[in-house]
């Protein structure tokens, strides 16, 4: 299965946003046990890759994923929506078996 990628509009937005904090970092994307469907996906700038992180660099931006995330994340994407109803990254995860109405938590059964 393919790795983790990401979009042209969430590259740019990243990049708004590092460049915005004035300091070198990246956006980690993690995958975490919670939220109302048993996964939920965090994101937080973070300056230091990890040992074990899958490190994407796109249109100057850099996207940072541990290898624990990664296994939930194969063969999905980041993207970022901008739209009426208000603007989010979104990861559109071909895993997920279902979601929840927030769209940011997940299963995989």
């Amino acid at each position: 299965m393919s790795q983790f990628a990401v979009t042209d509009r969430a590259a740019a937005r990243i990049a708004e946003i590092v460049a915005a904090e004035g300091r070198d970092a990246a956006l980690r994307v993690a995958v975490l046990a919670g939220g109302c469907s048993g996964f939920q996906y965090r994101f937080e700038l973070d300056a230091t890759p990890q040992d074990d992180d899958l490190v994407i660099e796109r249109a100057g931006a850099r996207v940072l994923v541990d290898s624990a995330s990664l296994d939930l994340l194969a063969g999905a994407e980041l993207d970022f929506t901008d739209a009426l109803m208000g603007s989010h990254f979104a990861v559109r995860n071909p895993n997920a078996k279902s979601a929840c109405g927030c769209g940011t938590s997940f299963s995989v059964d």
